[in-house]
């Protein structure tokens, strides 16, 4: 698939909260506090973040968003791999293991030494590709967050 990777700015806000928030209450049944939560992380982001060790990329086919992913500093020296979402049409195309790689790319050539990431335990393609990317699961939780019992999965990699 055709895509093309641009950096996040303020315009993509609202669409990145939107369908973050509609894709997981189609997918998980996730509840109003889940896009809540992104527009958190989206605001926290816009208004402050280390643009030398910190970025977002929207990815683009044409003039329609399909996705996004952000590395962000979670400690000195560990990136966290935030915002994850690609349109049900793009996956299984190849675009989310670009995606992966340029923020692996990036995380690397910023000096982390680490990469973490939290996501749950139904995104079994998303653990897959994890995996397969030198990834380990470090551990899992049973949780009610966004309305819903989920499992958290808590994944990690030396970069």
């Amino acid at each position: 698939m055709d895509a093309e990777f641009r950096l996040f700015t303020s315009d993509d806000a609202d669409w990145l909260v939107d369908r973050h928030g509609a894709l997981y209450a189609r997918d998980e049944g996730f509840d109003a506090t889940f896009p809540a939560l992104v527009r958190d992380i989206v605001d926290a982001f816009v208004a402050g973040h280390d643009r030398a060790r910190e970025r977002g990329w929207i990815v683009w086919q044409g003039a329609v968003r399909l996705g996004s992913i952000f590395v962000v500093t979670e400690a000195p020296g560990v990136a966290k791999l935030r915002l994850v979402l690609l349109e049900p049409h793009a996956r299984g195309t190849g675009v989310a293991q670009r995606m992966l790689d340029t923020a692996l790319a990036f995380a690397q050539g910023a000096g982390y030494r680490q990469m973490r990431l939290w996501t749950h335990e139904s995104h079994r393609a998303a653990g897959r590709m994890y995996a397969r990317n030198g990834f380990t699961l470090e551990a899992t939780e049973p949780r009610h967050s966004f309305g819903c019992d989920v499992v958290a999965q808590f994944w990690v990699r030396d970069l």
